[in-house]
């Protein structure tokens, strides 16, 4: 088990990297399209290039991200009768959605995504746009963001099994506060609201 655990914290460090990589690539995201709705209203200037290299990183955000979400175990659950059971039927119920579910959809969508890619790379496939950029970059982070989701899955299926056997934490229960960021903002805005007066 301190063998797969090893595996466990190497995926959740490679991981935890791209998610703070996606954070800037927001950033730039927000930049790029602030300077483009800048130069569209002011100069009535406009490029198909700027508005796609906006949609290839969005999709970056959300396929390199999905990971990073599930790491931080920040993605949507359904807790209505979940959150009712005991913390091993909980923590059965996600080793049995990760297997069954999660990875065969990420080992599938791999499967199915890489020979778009490998299309599109050989024939270095054009945007239909006019300006337009190359596709293959794009369609190269569909199995790249699927392969990393399963990577965190395959983490998170060892930390389960090392939670049923008695040799780690509760998973399921690792978030980094319990306080959800929308409690966050409104903790931070109080307290200055409170330094003011």
């Amino acid at each position: 088990m301190k063998f797969l655990l090893s595996i466990s914290k190497a995926i959740d460090a490679l991981i935890g990297a791209i998610g703070k990589l996606v954070t800037w690539i927001t950033l730039i995201v927000v930049l790029i399209s602030a300077g483009n709705a800048i130069v569209r209203k002011t100069f009535h200037l406009s490029s198909n290039a700027w508005l796609e290299i906006q949609w290839y990183l969005f999709g970056a955000i959300f396929l390199l991200a999905a990971g990073y979400t599930f790491l931080k175990n920040e993605h949507v659950r359904v807790d209505i009768i979940n959150q009712r059971l005991s913390e091993r039927t909980q923590v059965w119920i996600d080793v049995i959605g990760v297997l069954f579910f999660m990875l065969p959809a990420c080992i599938l969508i791999c499967y199915l995504a890489i020979p778009f890619f490998e299309v599109a790379f050989v024939s270095n496939e054009q945007s239909s746009n006019a300006g337009g950029l190359v596709r293959w970059p794009v369609k190269l982070l569909i199995p790249v963001g699927f392969f990393l989701l399963s990577l965190t899955g395959i983490s998170h299926l060892i930390k389960c099994l090392a939670f049923l056997t008695g040799h780690g934490p509760n998973p399921l229960r690792q978030k980094e506060s319990d306080v959800t960021a929308e409690e966050a903002l409104a903790q931070e805005i109080a307290a200055r609201e409170a330094a003011k007066q």
